[in-house]
């Protein structure tokens, strides 16, 4: 009798033990169980934020703001008197020109604007005198005054200003067939002929 009962005792030890290392088991695999569902949980999120960050960076305005203005910051900057003046004279001498024609106008302005030889300013470039005579024609026969600047102009304008010259350095220009002769030949002696485009050619 008293070894059955000893017996039993021990089985109901042996079965708590049991039961308890079974329970505690499963508390661990629950924590290591919910530890792994948090990590993956944050990693996921990780990726998701990284990705979102990366998306808004690539398309946001001011990505692409920032972009334009490193790619593409203006090369001169004029007051508002210049920028008129030059879209006028470029007008007036190149209105009958494509958009390069016109590009190359602004160019030979800017050109002369970057020279020792000229004025530091477009407004006294374009109004410049020598021995009496303009250096820009349409400064004294009307047509500076009272062109209308076409959007084609202001493109060919905006181009010059970004820092786009295909001028190769050109510092005077002049349209052969409206020429005097005796001006025309002060050209071709003084200087040196590089191009012509349209209806004009360019000296340096």
């Amino acid at each position: 009798m008293y070894k059955k009962c000893l017996m039993t005792l021990l089985m109901m030890n042996m079965t708590f033990l049991l039961t308890w290392f079974c329970i505690e088991e499963v508390k661990i695999n629950n924590t290591a169980a919910r530890q792994a569902i948090y990590m993956e949980f944050q990693s996921m999120e990780e990726e998701r934020h990284s990705f979102l960050e990366a998306s808004a960076n690539v398309s946001s305005g001011q990505r692409v703001v920032d972009y334009e203005i490193l790619a593409h910051e203006k090369k001169y900057k004029l007051s508002e008197q210049d920028y008129d003046t030059l879209l006028r004279i470029v007008e007036a001498e190149a209105g009958g020109e494509d958009e390069d024609g016109k590009l190359l106008v602004a160019n030979v302005v800017l050109n002369r604007v970057n020279s020792e030889m000229f004025p530091d300013t477009v407004t006294e470039v374009v109004m410049q005198k020598g021995d009496g005579v303009a250096q820009f024609t349409p400064t004294v026969d009307g047509r500076f005054q009272n062109v209308k600047i076409s959007e084609e102009t202001y493109e060919a304008v905006e181009r010059a200003l970004y820092g786009e010259d295909i001028s190769q350095g050109a510092l005077y220009f002049c349209a052969r067939n409206r020429a005097d002769s005796s001006r025309m030949r002060w050209f071709d002696q003084k200087l040196t002929k590089l191009f012509a485009y349209g209806n004009h050619e360019f000296f340096l």
